[in-house]
């Protein structure tokens, strides 16, 4: 059996955790106006879909709304990456980087293998990288191996660092600019498959659990005992009455609820064509000049496409659904980018960027005019408690969501004595979710084992039981349109939109995403006719 319970070989979902069109309208008839749940989850991005996962695995009812789709907010702009902490071990923030180690482990080695591998990283030592500063960065490295030992990550799961020769780093990296390379530091994270997609298996796996999903439901006014929400497919408006309410809205948590501000900061990633820069079988860190403990990230998706980022800059103003890109970032990243390769990357060799807001907290006293810059502020998370007893959770970053989410669900059921335990979270399998033996056993193909897990035999089985569906739904894109066809079946997509920018990632190339467009239009008429 494997960790979900379930066979190993499965050929259908894992049961209860399908999301539908058709359960989205069961599931809002009987919440919206109906008697009250537990908890109220407002927000679906990795937070809030942690917690609703957290609440429901104790036991109690919930629903979890949010505006608009799973992931759809900065849970999908991240660079892909679950972080064990360097940084913050750098910036003396000793418990973040080893709360971060610690839930780098949890993902890797039980709630979500099929998703989080070990992706390994050069660092080249160019010219600009003065002697000193690579000795930094390889104590920095050799650090990080310590959190993962504190953290109990076994070595088979995440490799140590260690010194490459210059042959070495340009066979890792073989765009590099050879004049005056002296070698490179090799080291090692946790590296997503796409941030959208735990997303959705949180999401689902709440659902196993009893939790209502309901995308497209907004909360107008939240209450310590519910909302007032709108269904944004009908305009109809209505209540949603729970004996405790999380806000875990990210960087519109201030909107629902007065006294929280939250201080976005910008990370900005660019879209290259994979053969521009080579075959890597590693990423790169590239140190960003004049600063200590920066980089820029170059990371291959093995989707024929590689990012580049990121950027950390404060944003101010009405916070935007879907963040724009400046060219001041687009060339920043670009000028660092050159920095090492061979042959510079022009801007015309960017095919797509994009940009999240990272909810960070801010903690300067109200109208002093105090202002760090955000790559300062503290990735700490916090969890606070409005006199009418909405509990918010802000802050922190992806690796640490389901820290977030356990401290929220606490801070809910101390507050409503709700009758529930402790949480499970730390040893629940995700959805998909068996050791790395098991899943290298599935007979499918290993790009669906790393997005689907013990799915990835169903979405093949779909794709074999109908016409056409193994066919990709574009020539330059490994994405088939049995994986369209699952996500509307069985991962709660609802328009095109959300399987070419966050089933699949299609639509972070413009010119790719408006070539599938027609495709994933027919095929979710398709299958949205069936569930009627």
């Amino acid at each position: 059996m494997s960790p979900t319970g379930s066979p190993a070989h499965v050929t259908t979902p894992v049961p209860g955790s399908s999301l539908s069109a058709a359960r989205r309208t069961r599931d809002l008839a009987r919440t919206v106006g109906g008697p009250a749940v537990d908890v109220l989850v407002v927000g679906l991005g990795a937070t809030g879909a942690g917690a609703a996962l957290d609440a429901a695995a104790r036991g109690l009812t919930v629903a979890a709304v949010d505006a608009h789709d799973l992931a759809f907010g900065t849970s999908r702009w991240s660079s892909k990456l679950i972080h064990g902490g360097l940084r913050y071990l750098a910036s003396g923030q000793l418990d973040v980087a080893h709360e971060s180690a610690v839930e780098r482990g949890v993902l890797m080695a039980r709630t979500a293998p099929h998703l989080v591998s070990a992706q390994p990283f050069v660092l080249p030592l160019t010219p600009l990288v003065s002697r000193g500063q690579a000795t930094l960065a390889w104590a920095g490295f050799r650090a990080g191996d310590t959190l993962r030992l504190a953290a109990r990550t076994a070595r088979a799961t995440l490799p140590g660092p260690r010194r490459l020769s210059a042959v070495e780093t340009r066979n890792l990296a073989p765009a590099l600019r050879t004049d005056g390379l002296r070698g490179g530091l090799l080291s090692w994270d946790g590296r997503l498959t796409d941030d959208a997609r735990l997303v959705t298996a949180l999401a689902r796996t709440a659902a196993a659990k009893g939790a209502r999903i309901l995308t497209r439901v907004r909360a107008l006014e939240l209450t310590g005992t519910g909302a007032r929400v709108r269904d944004e497919l009908t305009g109809e408006e209505g209540e949603i009455r729970a004996r405790a309410v999380i806000n875990a809205s990210g960087v519109w948590a201030g909107e629902l609820i007065d006294g929280i501000r939250i201080r976005p900061s910008r990370g900005t990633h660019l879209v290259l064509r994979a053969e521009r820069l080579g075959s890597m079988p590693a990423g790169m860190h590239i140190p960003i000049p004049g600063e200590t403990n920066r980089f820029v990230l170059v990371l291959p998706q093995g989707d024929g496409r590689v990012y580049v980022g990121l950027t950390d800059e404060p944003v101010d103003g009405p916070v935007p659904d879907v963040p724009e890109v400046p060219e001041t970032d687009v060339g920043f990243l670009l000028d660092v980018l050159g920095s090492v390769l061979d042959m510079p990357v022009h801007r015309d060799d960017v095919v797509g960027a994009f940009a999240g807001l990272r909810p960070l907290l801010d903690t300067t006293p109200a109208g002093s005019g105090e202002a760090s810059r955000t790559a300062d502020i503290s990735r700490r998370h916090a969890v606070l408690t409005s006199p009418d007893g909405v509990v918010t959770v802000v802050g922190g970053k992806l690796t640490t969501y389901r820290r977030m989410a356990e401290d929220a669900v606490d801070a809910a059921v101390s507050a409503r004595r709700l009758p529930a335990g402790s949480s499970p979270t730390a040893t629940l399998p995700l959805v998909g979710a068996a050791a790395p033996a098991r899943l290298a056993a599935l007979p499918a193909p290993r790009r669906l084992v790393r997005r689907y897990g013990t799915e990835a035999a169903a979405v093949q089985a779909l794709a074999a039981q109908t016409p056409h569906a193994q066919d990709p739904v574009l020539s330059n894109h490994p994405v088939t349109r049995a994986e369209l066809l699952w996500a509307v079946r069985h991962e709660g997509a609802l328009d095109a939109a959300d399987l070419l920018d966050r089933r699949t990632r299609i639509g972070l190339v413009t010119e790719d995403r408006a070539a599938a467009l027609e495709t994933a239009e027919e095929i979710l008429g398709e299958a949205l006719a069936g569930q009627g």
